[in-house]
């Protein structure tokens, strides 16, 4: 079974360029960062998650930004990936985005953890 989203992939050189990718793509389009990943050297992946026109346009102002500032490695653009390759973009690419919880992450815990919709707080 596909995957319902997209992925945009945008790989430049340094870490400068790459910052100034992930922020032309998430303000040119509705697409979110999944992950920013070093895959050699100065080398360093941006990859964009949301619907399949996002990602294009996300991916074109990626590649116009880095143009400007830089130097574009590749881009990519996968429509509906399968699952098991959006598993290695999710699990197996080693990312330097902060490893902060975020908010969903915060809730998917404590939905998991029995705490959540049900209001299993502390036992007395």
């Amino acid at each position: 079974m596909a995957y319902d989203k997209s992925f945009g992939f945008v790989e430049t050189v340094g870490l400068v360029t790459a910052i100034e990718v992930a922020d032309a793509m998430t303000k040119s389009a509705r697409v979110v960062v999944k992950t920013v990943a070093n895959a050699d050297a100065a080398l360093i992946s941006v990859v964009c998650e949301g619907d399949l026109a996002s990602c294009q346009a996300a991916v074109d102002a990626g590649k116009a930004a880095a143009a400007r500032l830089g130097e574009v490695a590749g881009s990519n653009l996968i429509a509906r990936p399968d699952d098991d390759t959006n598993r290695m973009v999710t699990e197996f690419i080693g990312s330097i985005v902060s490893t902060q919880p975020t908010v969903e992450s915060k809730a998917k815990a404590k939905a998991t953890s029995g705490q959540g919709a049900k209001g299993g707080g502390k036992k007395k």
